[in-house]
């Protein structure tokens, strides 16, 4: 009989089953320094990677020598095999620059597509809820069967034991029990069996195919003797403790009655109802029966009390937080009513979000919640885990606001790693450090995990995010003023952090509140209600609006621009290229690789011509208007300036404008060290002579620049969190002057549809975290000018400063204007066509006769009905065309007849 040939592996399959030891393998031995090196590089993966069923290709903008892109494309070979093959353009970084491609793909599987094999996974959205279980225990079964597992028991007699289970995949080793095959009396130390809802894991699957090759049948009908008492936890909706007990003791008639009472309690999680298990235990150990307490039980039941007592205390800081004396006393300023809040809600939910919009002072609630949950619960330790520019700036602070010691994570990894076993209260560190030392932290006793810029593990699949979320500590809490920016994918893997639990499992979760058509394509989101109701106990978000009167006041003047004419052409060029392919029923890779670059084109046309087709000077008449308004600032003495644009290369052209106009000013981008950073905003801040800093977003998180009172946003970015966060580096708790926000839109190009592009993931991002908001459905897709108007509102512009009707008029005005402009030179070039037709045609060799003279006549009182005449008394004609091809075909003739009236006389 035959065998069927093996399925050969795509593309696809072995970038999404890639992982350290493979690509360490593919670099070689020098493997560990370029994955050090080449972090360097960011990588948008929208406009720079691209990736198709037979190659994904990365392009580098000018890395060789400044002169040209590299590009590195990774396929599969013609080996049988189908192994990977990789290639670079020819240039002295070429092996740093793979090793970023191969990183990229490793942290960002989720973006690129690779998270999820094709075919494998239906769209959760599309399932009932019996199919939803089904489905994932069909996936850990599998699992369970591809993965190599050793299974040691700790008591090899009988099937129900204990036992330790090593997964030679992942290297790591769990504790399992087993006392029957029926629900919830398994357990596993595995993440995935805690939080899963299952009752089941992979490796409770594997054990039990293991006992029931191993065991008879008979043993396996013999069912588990409880042999003591025991408090174990039951990880069903929620966690609930469970008193296990030996079938024959014999206890007190009292004892027993307690018993009963305590079996018919409902809500065995409340604190109070844990307090009357424990009272039982003691009680039974006093009647000299031992309780063993499983160690995850004995955590659980502690973390449990010690929220009580928190709760308890920061109940009634809330009450008044303007009047209590922790705003005077607990740190070394005096903190605004809203942080101390914020202080005490964080404290009191033990793992909590902190979600205030950005400039707020979540670093300072961060050190107050720390210093309070020291009065309180007695932590010694604390790692803080932020971006590499914020450190020195977090143990500055931590300096500034307490008394507290602090060590900040630098030099070679021996050094870092003793640096982790400081006896200091707060240790700091960033993101990059986690992965390289995570064996040095895990081995650390942490009671509190700090996240600054928690967005960073908003990709749920990345393995930073993994990495991150598999650190433990009791206590938890994350700052981001964008807990979720596109999806609510990003919501769902920071809320993951800080309760594991509280949105359930993923394939649930997803279901729940994604709304997907029958391609499994995401076109929009339910049920917000729900989730705002399920993570209020843990998640605080204040935006300015609400502490506006502590904030000093901010202006928003949108200023548009209209384009040049060849910026007109050529983005008019790229958008048609945009809607041949959004007209086409189905779209192939290559199509939407098409449409990912003409957007990108469209975008740097509304900035310069130059950005698109390297020629210069370029045209762009947003240049032009930002000179102006450079040298308008400029002329305010002790003006400073932040300005955003997304391209280096617009940073470049505005630097020539800036050293034209002599005005000084340093840059920030993803090209400038880290340990440049900090010395460059040092410069903006304090040297009066340096009025501008400019900077792409990469060279922009976390930077606090209150010593600027401007904001220019030269372009519009795809997200709308990235907007405010560019806006709030200037306008933030500590700034002392008003905030003039400056945004260029280039008219009739993409960026007026951005703007509804932008709204509608603020709207989304609102209606998932404010807790006051009463939307509950958001779909995709919005009528733009009513989004544009949203959008507008949410920034300022109609709502901080209200459009002057008189500027309303005045543009209504230069409309109009522009409008008659246009008709009085259509008319001068009808009139000149048709004069030349008159002037090409032979002339009659006679006069003029009657009849021609009569139909002339004719002609001219028909035209006279069809005119008006304005108030100089000029004619003014009106006609309407059949179509839209007949305006083409009069503009072509037009263009023939200029043609030929241009053209030199032929003799």
């Amino acid at each position: 009989m035959a065998t069927k040939p093996a399925k050969q592996r795509t593309l696809h399959d072995h970038l999404s089953r890639l992982n350290l030891k493979r690509v360490e393998k593919l670099l070689g031995a020098d493997a560990k320094s370029l994955l050090a090196n080449c972090r360097q590089y960011q990588i948008e993966i929208p406009q720079q990677a691209k990736l198709t069923a037979k190659r994904l290709q990365v392009r580098f903008f000018k890395v060789i020598n400044g002169k040209r892109n590299a590009v590195v494309t990774i396929s599969l070979s013609e080996h049988k095999r189908k192994r990977l093959k990789i290639d670079c353009t020819p240039c002295p970084q070429s092996d740093t620059l793979i090793a970023a491609v191969l990183h990229l793909v490793l942290d960002n599987k989720l973006e690129l597509g690779l998270s999820i094999p094709p075919g494998e996974e239906p769209p959760w959205e599309l399932l009932d809820d019996e199919a939803l279980t089904l489905y994932a225990i069909t996936q850990r079964e599998k699992r369970a069967k591809d993965e190599r597992m050793k299974i040691e028991s700790h008591d090899p007699s009988t099937p129900w034991a204990d036992y330790s289970i090593l997964n030679y995949q992942s290297g790591k080793s769990y504790h399992a029990a087993l006392r029957s095959f029926e629900p919830n009396n398994a357990y596993c130390s595995c993440q995935d069996f805690k939080t899963n809802l299952l009752g089941t894991c992979k490796h409770l699957i594997k054990l039990q195919a293991h006992i029931q090759r191993k065991f008879k049948k008979a043993d396996l009908e013999t069912p588990h003797v409880q042999k003591e008492f025991a408090v174990a936890l039951t990880y069903g909706n929620e966690l609930t403790p469970r008193l296990l007990r030996p079938a024959n003791s014999q206890l007190p008639q009292r004892l027993l009655a307690k018993l009963r009472a305590y079996d018919a309690l409902t809500d065995k999680a409340a604190p109070e109802m844990l307090r009357r298990l424990l009272d039982l235990v003691r009680e039974l150990e006093a009647a000299e029966q031992p309780v063993r307490i499983y160690p995850d039980a004995e955590r659980w039941i502690e973390e449990q009390l010690i929220r009580s007592h928190l709760k308890t205390k920061t109940a009634s800081i809330r009450e008044n937080p303007d009047a209590h004396p922790l705003r005077t006393r607990l740190l070394k300023a005096e903190l605004l009513p809203y942080q101390l809040d914020g202080i005490a809600f964080a404290a009191g939910a033990g793992r909590a979000i902190l979600a205030d919009d950005m400039g707020l002072g979540k670093t300072i609630q961060g050190i107050g919640v720390a210093a309070l949950l020291k009065e309180e619960a007695n932590i010694e330790r604390v790692l803080v885990i932020c971006p590499a520019s914020l450190k020195a700036q977090w143990q500055a602070e931590i300096a500034k606001f307490s008394d507290l010691g602090s060590t900040q994570v630098l030099g070679t990894a021996a050094e870092r790693a003793a640096q982790y076993a400081n006896s200091g209260f707060f240790t700091i560190c960033n993101y990059e450090q986690v992965m390289r030392d995570i064996l040095h932290i895990e081995s650390q006793n942490w009671d509190l995990i700090i996240l600054d810029e928690g967005q960073r593990i908003k990709n749920w699949e990345a393995k930073t995010s993994r990495v991150v979320k598999g650190l433990r500590s009791p206590f938890a809490l994350v700052l981001s003023g964008t807990p979720m920016e596109n999806r609510l994918d990003e919501l769902y893997s920071v809320v993951e952090f800080i309760d594991d639990r509280r949105l359930g499992p993923a394939y649930r979760f997803f279901s729940k509140h994604r709304v997907v058509n029958t391609d499994g394509k995401v076109t929009g989101f339910r049920k917000l209600d729900e989730l705002r109701a399920h993570i209020e106990p843990i998640i605080l978000r204040r935006t300015r609006d609400s502490v506006l009167g502590q904030l000093p006041p901010r202006s928003t003047q949108f200023i548009r621009i209209p384009p040049t004419d060849e910026q007109a052409e050529l983005h008019a060029h790229h958008m048609q290229t945009v809607a041949s392919i959004t007209r086409k029923s189905y779209l192939t890779e290559m199509d939407f690789m098409r449409l990912q670059k003409a957007l990108l084109m469209c975008r740097m046309t509304a900035d310069s011509t130059t950005l698109v087709d390297k020629q210069r000077p370029g045209y762009s008449s947003k240049l032009e208007k930002l000179g102006e308004l450079i040298q308008q600032l400029c002329a305010e003495p002790g003006r400073k300036v932040v300005l955003f644009s997304e391209w280096t290369q617009m940073l470049d052209l505005i630097e020539e404008q800036l050293q034209s106009c002599k005005a000084g000013f340093v840059r920030l981008d993803g090209k400038v060290p880290q340990k440049k950073r900090q010395q460059l905003v040092k410069t903006f801040q304090t040297d009066p002579d340096c009025r501008f800093i400019i900077m792409t977003n990469a060279g922009s998180t976390g930077l606090n620049l209150q010593a600027a009172d401007t904001v220019i946003n030269v372009d519009l970015p795809w997200n709308p969190a990235v907007l405010e966060q560019r806006i709030a580096r200037a306008h933030r708790m500590g700034q002392k002057r008003p905030v003039q926000v400056y945004i260029l839109v280039t008219d009739e190009t993409i960026e007026e549809n951005l703007l509804a592009t932008l709204s509608a993931k603020k709207e989304l991002a609102t209606a998932a975290v404010d807790m006051d908001s009463e939307l509950n459905e958001v779909a995709l897709e919005c009528g733009i000018e009513e989004l544009k108007r949203r959008l507008e509102i949410l920034i300022g512009a109609e709502g901080d400063a209200p459009i002057d009707e008189s500027q309303r008029a005045e543009a209504a005005a230069q409309d109009a204007a522009r409008k008659e402009q246009l008709a009085l030179s259509g008319g001068q070039l009808f009139s000149a066509v048709f004069a030349f037709l008159n002037d090409a045609l032979p002339a009659p060799q006679t006069d003029p006769s009657e009849q021609q003279t009569a139909l002339q006549r004719q002609f001219t009182e028909g035209l006279e009905q069809c005119t008006e005449r304005d108030a100089e008394g000029r004619p003014s004609l009106r006609i309407t065309l059949p179509d839209d091809a007949s305006l083409q075909a009069l503009a072509a003739g037009f263009a023939k007849f200029a043609a030929l009236a241009q053209a030199p006389e032929v003799k």
